[in-house]
């Protein structure tokens, strides 16, 4: 397995909150990878003491040690038992009932020499790319269906999330790992995949700059870098300007199985 992991901060006056991690089993045969994209709460108090980072951090160490230690788990068990243990770190000191507790998005995938196993979670992005050029995107988009007028208002937003109708992310019940999309695939009709938090995947989602098939030539001849430069290229160019920020953290995996 070959990968490249790339990072870049939305601004240097804040932390960055994504979270990105690979790993191979002792076997050599196969891998993981995770990615995490903290949901910046707004200015006031989310019940923690802790922060978006310390949660990403935390939840994406435990993601990677479970996808890598125990195949006998699926995703949704490995997502859900990576919540409990990151909730239980902290339940004593923080409020974790709050709607905004510190949460993320979640794209991951697992691979042996059999299958590929794939879990995408709020609006991260994982691509999978076939040996004939085939790409196929797992999207989750529940929190792209909310209207415009809605998300504007931080009330009406809180009321959605982690609810019916609304939309999930990975923040302090274990339950919502069972609302990811999941599935697998066989491991033959995967030649590489990549795996996006939505700062990188602007460039397909925001800028129009191609498919998703695209994005993962850009990636292939590029590098993950090479990508993450080219959003930050169009954002500074005064493009199109997303909802909230016009520069956000951004991670890139690009891994060729």
């Amino acid at each position: 397995m070959r990968t490249e992991v790339v990072t870049l901060p939305g601004s240097p006056e804040r932390p960055n909150e994504d979270w990105a991690g690979t790993a191979l089993p002792a076997s050599g045969r196969g891998g993981a990878v995770v990615v995490l994209d903290g949901v910046t709460p707004p200015a006031g108090d989310d019940g923690c003491v802790h922060g978006v980072p310390w949660f990403t951090a935390r939840l994406g160490g435990a993601l990677t040690e479970l996808s890598a230690s125990r195949g006998d788990m699926t995703l949704p068990e490995i997502l859900a038992e990576a919540i409990g243990r990151t909730a239980n770190a902290h339940r004593d000191t923080c409020d974790l009932s709050h709607v905004r507790t510190p949460q993320a998005t979640v794209a991951m995938a697992r691979w042996d020499e059999a299958r590929v196993e794939f879990l995408v979670l709020s609006d991260s992005v994982l691509l999978l790319a076939a040996p004939d050029g085939r790409v196929r995107a797992v999207l989750d988009d529940r929190l792209d269906r909310i209207p415009d007028e809605v998300r504007r208002s931080l009330a009406a937003t809180d009321r959605l999330r982690n609810r019916e109708g609304g939309f999930f992310t990975a923040a302090a019940d274990p339950d919502v790992a069972r609302r990811a999309v999941t599935g697998t695939t066989p491991r033959a009709e995967v030649r590489a995949l990549a795996a996006l938090t939505d700062g990188a995947s602007r460039w397909v989602e925001l800028f129009g700059e191609g498919d998703w098939a695209d994005c993962f030539a850009v990636l292939g001849k590029e590098g993950a870098h090479g990508l993450l430069t080219r959003v930050r290229a169009l954002e500074e160019s005064g493009g199109a300007v997303h909802r909230w920020k016009r520069h956000d953290d951004a991670t890139a995996v690009y891994a060729v199985l």
